[in-house]
């Protein structure tokens, strides 16, 4: 199903990218400098270095999707993270909070359980 929600793992890649990358490129970079497998089912997050487009690419059975949002206006706002870091992973309320423009350092989220 095409669909992106809580049950998934979502990564970061720690670098800009040129965002003309496509399906082959982006999951060559996430084997080659991310040592993850593309085929997981988590989905990899990519932004350019005007930060006014994303790319997510994931697995989905039987092939790819690739996910793409560009904004008419505005930028999104990242979290901090060094290239050298590796996986940088995103809480599912991270990426939704990117995702919607709402600053994730402004927002305290309050301790929930968790299994």
């Amino acid at each position: 199903m095409f669909s992106l929600n809580e049950y998934i793992s979502y990564y970061l890649y720690p670098r800009y990218i040129d965002m003309n990358k496509g399906i082959e490129c982006l999951s060559e970079l996430i084997r080659s400098q991310m040592n993850a497998s593309p085929l997981s089912g988590d989905a990899f997050l990519f932004f350019g270095k005007k930060k006014d487009m994303v790319k997510v690419l994931r697995w989905d059975t039987d092939g790819f999707i690739l996910y793409q949002k560009r904004l008419e206006e505005g930028t999104f706002e990242l979290p901090r993270f060094k290239p050298s870091q590796g996986l940088c992973k995103l809480e599912w309320e991270i990426f939704f909070m990117i995702m919607r423009g709402i600053s994730p350092r402004s927002v305290l989220l309050r301790k929930r359980f968790k299994i």
